[in-house]
């Protein structure tokens, strides 16, 4: 079946490439998954050439459901036969109305209930960080909030948020902002933050921050090839 989906997350992970949004026909989040595989950075280009970012509506050809505990929002998506479609893209006061309408009070503590792995919240982000190692090429990017993972903050994998971190990198390594710091440099005043978990990993579904959306909004320039 055909399925119209907003994007709130494309990230990338060590062996591929991960995207998730809300379904326009269900409110429900929905993870395209290939049949075999994982979702490689030629999957997730149109025709023209350019990458699915965070708030294109995508249209989908969904095969089958394929939950599997706490990932039930995972739907097998033809990438071959019927590639996704760009049908659309959510601008400005639509945009953050669609947030508004979908982000869930508490979901940061929803997320560790181990009954989905993906939603989307606005808490109040203490701070974030980001660190590059120069000798290993490491690069890690956080952000903190109240409730969950509080001390070590939570791994963020949105794509333009590690791009936002790399370019502020440049004048301090390692850097850590404060929420007021955060609004200064960055010029956030309301943040929304998907919320996911890790497939299984060391015994563990671990907390991912997927997708961070901002109002206002903000620029950064994505290199693919950077993990």
């Amino acid at each position: 079946m055909k399925d119209d989906v907003v994007l709130l997350a494309v990230t990338k992970m060590l062996s591929g490439f991960c995207i998730g949004g809300i379904s326009l026909s269900t409110g429900k989040w929905v993870r395209p998954v290939k049949e075999h595989g994982t979702i490689l950075l030629g999957d997730i280009r149109y025709q023209d050439g350019t990458v699915m970012r965070p708030f294109d509506v995508v249209r989908f050809e969904l095969t089958s459901h394929r939950p599997k505990p706490p990932h039930i929002e995972d739907w097998v998506c033809d990438f071959i036969k019927a590639r996704p479609e760009l049908v659309g893209r959510l601008e400005d006061e639509k945009r953050w109305r669609f947030l508004k309408r979908f982000a869930v009070s508490g979901g940061e503590r929803a997320i560790l209930s181990g009954n989905l792995s993906l939603i989307l919240c606005s808490p109040t982000p203490t701070a974030a960080s980001f660190f590059l190692d120069n000798y290993s090429g490491k690069y890690d990017a956080r952000v903190y909030v109240r409730g969950i993972e509080s001390k070590r903050g939570i791994p963020v994998t949105d794509l333009k948020w590690r791009a936002l971190g790399r370019m502020l990198l440049t004048t301090e390594n390692p850097l850590k902002l404060s929420a007021a710091k955060l609004r200064a440099v960055v010029g956030i005043r309301q943040i929304y933050l998907a919320l996911g978990l890790s497939r299984l990993h060391e015994g563990r579904h671990w907390p991912l921050v997927v997708g961070v959306h901002t109002f206002p909004d903000y620029e950064s320039e994505i290199d693919y090839s950077q993990p």
